[in-house]
């Protein structure tokens, strides 16, 4: 009976000292995190403009309006059509550089640290480089170009809505493929190189070797790397602001950039809040999805 007891006290003892330990994480998290959700889920349905303290509540208009606003599916076709391009090129051309780098014998390290070194600078900075690189009037692809006489092949990369976007894909490809590079090379060196020897002994060309050994044993950091260029697409941000300011007109807003142009610069926050419900809405749509693809493939392995 002591014995039991005695379990008892010390059952109570650690959960109490379960409870203290986990309080102060506890409360920080409904502090930043739980609240600020409720209060987001609140103001969404209302038409507050972020500084008065007159917040009115006007139920679904906000999501009335912006299933009406032409703007709004503009900026959704952007966020997808980045997503979809980023995440296929991003990874192709990350892939393709850690092969590079995996085959070479002198400099090895002065390679990598080449392609990694857009990942460690300020997107912000970059973009201003980029804008003046990009510039129509006298940035420095002008003036090369003028100065080989081929002027007729200038094009006006941030202010024709044509190629605006593409211009914001090539910039962030550029900027984010040496991260992934660094993942995929580290997929590489591990992979056995007596597989690839043993492959090409029994005739097997480059194309066979990266297609059933090379490709199936990166699959872990495929994965790795497609969820992540997902996430970051979806967040896509820096490089908008500085080089296109969602322009020329909205052709290259994104649903994140809208949400910051309606909530900061129009002083809606009651709808920028709704727009982020959206927004959230759409990354837990795609996160269910990676989820499911990612088990389906445990599953069958």
């Amino acid at each position: 009976m002591a014995t039991t007891i005695q379990q008892v006290k010390k059952k109570k003892s650690w959960l109490s000292y379960t409870v203290l330990f986990l309080l102060p994480a506890f409360i920080l998290y409904t502090m930043f995190v739980i609240v600020p959700t409720f209060g987001s889920l609140y103001l969404s349905f209302t038409s507050w403009d972020g500084i008065s303290n007159e917040i009115r509540y006007i139920g679904f208009d906000n999501f009335v309006e912006m299933w009406h606003s032409d703007r709004v599916h503009n900026a959704l076709k952007n966020t997808l059509i980045l997503s979809l391009v980023l995440v296929v090129l991003e990874n192709v051309v990350a892939l393709a550089l850690a092969m590079l780098v995996d085959q070479v014998k002198w400099f090895r390290n002065l390679f990598r640290s080449v392609f990694y070194l857009p990942v460690l600078l300020s997107g912000i900075v970059l973009g201003f480089v980029w804008t003046i690189i990009l510039n129509y009037n006298f940035g420095v692809l002008t003036q090369i170009l003028d100065k080989l006489k081929l002027s007729s092949l200038k094009l006006d990369w941030l202010g024709n809505p044509d190629y605006a976007l593409i211009s914001i894909i090539i910039f962030t490809i550029w900027k984010a493929s040496g991260y992934y590079m660094i993942i995929y090379l580290a997929g590489l060196q591990g992979i056995p190189s007596e597989l690839t020897e043993a492959a090409g002994i029994d005739g097997a060309n480059r194309w066979q070797q990266f297609r059933h050994i090379t490709f199936p044993l990166l699959a872990g950091a495929f994965t790795v790397c497609m969820m992540l260029s997902m996430i970051g697409s979806l967040k896509i941000f820096d490089q908008i602001a500085v080089m296109t300011d969602g322009g020329p007109g909205f052709s290259t807003e994104t649903l994140t950039y809208i949400i910051y142009k309606v909530g900061f610069g129009e002083l809606r926050q009651g709808y920028g809040t709704a727009l982020s419900l959206v927004l959230f809405i759409l990354i837990l749509i795609v996160s269910v999805i990676q989820i499911k693809v990612l088990r389906n493939r445990e599953v069958q392995m």
